[in-house]
């Protein structure tokens, strides 16, 4: 008997140990110490970082990648003092003291104006997003004389970057960058993948069964948007470290493509 309840005690040890396994997760950001520039090498850019901070990629790693330095080293950068604002965007910004050219560029970068009140532009970018502006940003610039805009297919930014630090470090590491945006009826800003590269943003937990035997019926995880959330805690707008390590999380590698986050308009209850 009483080997029999060391044997129960190191079984119910080890599972704990398990499950405290694969609860784990580890957030490591990665601190620039200065500006991307236009034409600059990402990957370059990324591992002199990295070797700077005495990090290393490990197989396994997801690489979270916020895209204002993408969109810096791919050049996406507009002169506002290049910007022509309509009739409509100066009677639009004068109504509520904005700046009439980042309303310019926000209908420039858009499909479709999905709501305009109160000083605020939601609308639908070219890629599918719905957020302000467009995405049309002006923090983290040069202090208000450009705005920067979204990459132009940040799904090609990630699988350009993957690639390139494959090459480098001999690593196939997933990458996933991401943008804040508001949320319906949610107060505050959160980040969300825009771009993916190798792994899958969504699992599909439809069909197996939770511990009390339920079937589940409509559990599909948006995984990539968790891990841009979760890197979002150590990468915020004023902390120099638009880079995050995600490190101990169990994705499933495959072809994903943002598109597959983005609810089609025809069951969207929000628009």
């Amino acid at each position: 008997m009483r080997g029999a309840s060391r044997s129960a005690k190191k079984s119910a040890a080890k599972q704990q140990k398990k499950l405290a396994s694969l609860a784990e997760l580890r957030l490591i950001p990665i601190s620039f110490p200065g500006e991307i520039q236009p034409g600059d090498s990402l990957a370059d850019k990324l591992l002199a970082a990295l070797r700077r901070n005495s990090l290393k990629l490990q197989s396994g790693d997801i690489l979270v990648v916020k895209h204002k330095i993408v969109s810096k080293s791919e050049g996406r950068l507009v002169d506002l003092a290049t910007v022509e604002p309509s009739a409509e965007s100066v009677e639009w910004a004068r109504q509520y003291n904005l700046d009439p050219r980042v309303i310019e560029l926000a209908l420039r970068e858009s499909r479709s104006i999905i709501r305009r009140k109160n000083g605020v532009l939601i609308t639908e970018t070219h890629h599918g997003f719905l957020c302000a502006n467009s995405g049309v940003d002006v923090s983290n610039v040069n202090g208000g004389e450009q705005a920067l805009l979204l990459p132009e297919n940040a799904d090609r930014s990630a699988a350009n970057l993957r690639r390139e630090l494959r090459k480098r470090t001999g690593l196939a590491i997933p990458v996933i960058i991401t943008d804040s945006f508001g949320r319906p009826w949610r107060e505050g800003l959160t980040e969300f993948a825009i771009g993916i590269a190798r792994m899958k943003p969504l699992r599909d937990d439809r069909g197996r069964r939770d511990p009390h035997g339920y079937k589940l019926k409509a559990s599909v995880e948006a995984i990539a948007d968790e891990l841009a959330c979760a890197a979002g805690l150590v990468c915020g707008k004023l902390n120099r470290a638009p880079a995050c390590i995600v490190r101990g999380f169990r994705y499933e590698a495959g072809a994903g493509r943002v598109s597959e986050l983005l609810r089609p308009a025809a069951t969207d209850l929000f628009r």
